[in-house]
């Protein structure tokens, strides 16, 4: 195995058996509080495309390096040990609604090196306090589980080895890119999720060089499922070959909401267990009402009953959240590692 892979996989997991480490929150909601427009996404290296691109946020990794730069600071200097790179939707798959498929690896290059290089820096300020690099591997806008016509309850849009494949291209560059470990999110469907999984241990196998990965999956509603119907044992039992770091929910609800599923999962995985809520549940204008006060109020049942490993913020969370997660989280023992 590669050392330097070797030496941050161990460097991460030491420190996840000292302290609850604190993952950064939403890339997006951060992005729209600069405003930019549909010039601001071209730059000029794309002021001739052909399609409009605004809201391609990955994208914003070549044409505005320096504000997803600046994210990442605003997290690490919240709190923040881990952040994700700027890669949710980063594969050609999702990209080829803009027709940036060809784009793949040269994203998740220019995304894992920006915030490789915030995560350095910030560790060479405090040595004592590793920052880490996740790299992000959203759940793709399409699935292989779910039919996009009712009536076609066989149809799908694509194959499985598609799917694959293209996760199989984020990976290795994410992987050349410096990340710490891989972290597939946001999960709706698991069968997506297997599809990268097998795309990460095929890298692994290909390259001799293996990261640890994390999984978070969602519950979009009170049923307590994920979109494709899997409870939360379900779809722990479905991934738990992977060996996972960590495996946790994301998204979707607020930490309220998500207390029994994080419990159930405390109880029963035998890894590590994340959580990052969004900041609330969104309101008729699509905002998200909870203030970081508020949001910590909930998140500090989950601390105080020892059920986490990795907290941070999803959807409508900012620096301050962060920074208020971090507080709480810093008074409270990590959760130990069931036999």
């Amino acid at each position: 195995m590669n050392t330097k892979i070797a030496k941050n996989k161990s460097a991460l997991e030491e420190a996840l058996t000292q302290r609850i480490l604190i993952l950064d929150g939403a890339m997006g909601t951060m992005i729209q509080q600069y405003k930019l427009e549909e010039e601001d996404y071209r730059g000029e290296r794309f002021k001739d495309w052909h399609k409009d691109i605004k809201g391609n946020n990955d994208l914003l990794c070549l044409t505005q390096p320096h504000i997803i730069e600046a994210i990442h600071k605003e997290y690490l200097e919240a709190g923040a040990d881990i952040i994700e790179t700027n890669t949710f939707n980063c594969q050609t798959v999702s990209l080829e609604d803009y027709d940036m498929q060809s784009l793949a690896t040269e994203l998740n290059l220019a995304a894992s090196k920006i915030a490789r290089k915030a995560a350095d820096e910030y560790t060479a300020k405090d040595p004592s306090k590793p920052r880490f690099v996740a790299g992000a591997i959203g759940p793709m806008n399409r699935t292989l589980s779910l039919s996009p016509d009712v009536n076609r309850p066989e149809y799908r849009t694509v194959t499985f080895d598609q799917v694959k494949n293209a996760y199989r291209e984020q990976v290795f560059a994410l992987i050349e890119g410096g990340v710490d470990f891989l972290l597939i999110e946001t999960i709706f469907d698991t069968l997506n999720a297997k599809a990268a999984i097998y795309a990460c241990l095929e890298i692994f196998d290909e390259t001799g060089k293996e990261l640890p990965i994390s999984i978070s999956g969602t519950i979009t509603d009170a049923s307590g499922r994920t979109l494709s119907g899997q409870t939360i044992e379900a779809f722990y039992i479905s991934v738990k070959h992977a060996n996972p770091l960590s495996v946790g929910i994301n998204c979707a609800l607020g930490a309220s909401a998500m207390r029994p599923y994080i419990e159930l999962l405390s109880n029963h995985v035998s890894c590590y267990v994340s959580c990052y809520p969004n900041a609330g549940l969104p309101n008729e204008f699509g905002e998200y009402d909870e203030t970081p006060q508020s949001m910590c109020n909930q998140i500090e049942d989950f601390l105080q009953a020892g059920f986490l490993n990795i907290v941070g913020g999803c959807c409508g969370t900012t620096p301050e959240h962060i920074r208020e997660i971090a507080l709480h989280a810093a008074k409270h023992k990590p959760r130990a590692i069931k036999a």
